[in-house]
């Protein structure tokens, strides 16, 4: 029976520099590879974008319990349940949870503070909306229960995007800005 032999800690070998690899003592190559790929949201997220660029909100109805989701999903959390039926929504809601940050997207300090928040949207099932901005208000006046409606940017530059709601604002009694 042989023996077996006991591999080397590390393989022999010489260090590069990058002194080397300048005065052209190793050859090299370099690559940059174009690289086009495709994202698939899914059958529910693809149709709420496509509605969003449309200026409209949809949701999912559960056929077991009966429940409007939104964001839509294909199946209940709640029940497991498939969602079969599609369900439009209004583009209005209350405040469900708020934050007002003086801090930018990219975590910079700033003066004036962003609102945002999670939305519960009107016709949906309780506790079901999205996170977003607020805006046409001051941060003193914003509160939990809150009516709000969606701004929505102009047809022209929606792209069936969450963006495409710039921010939701302050309603009134009989749906009227504050």
């Amino acid at each position: 029976m042989a023996k077996k032999q006991a591999m080397p800690k590390s393989a022999p070998g010489t260090h590069v520099s990058t002194k080397d690899i300048v005065n052209k003592k190793i050859a090299y190559t370099w690559w940059e590879p174009e690289v086009q790929y495709s994202w698939s949201v899914g059958p529910a997220m693809s149709r709420f974008l496509e509605e969003l660029k449309n200026g409209k909100i949809v949701g999912r109805k559960c056929r077991k319990c009966r429940r409007v989701i939104v964001p839509p999903r294909m199946f209940c959390e709640h029940c497991y349940g498939p969602t079969d039926e599609w369900v439009y929504l209004k583009d209005t809601g209350s405040v469900e949870t708020y934050s007002i940050s003086y801090l930018d997207a990219d975590a910079r300090r700033i003066k004036e503070p962003i609102l945002v928040g999670v939305v519960s949207i009107d016709g949906a099932s309780p506790k079901h909306g999205f996170m977003h901005y607020f805006g046409g208000m001051k941060p003193e006046e914003l509160h939990i229960g809150m009516k709000v409606k969606a701004v929505w940017k102009p047809k022209e530059e929606r792209e069936g995007s969450i963006r495409d709601i710039i921010y939701f604002e302050p309603v009134k009694k009989g749906g009227r800005k504050k």
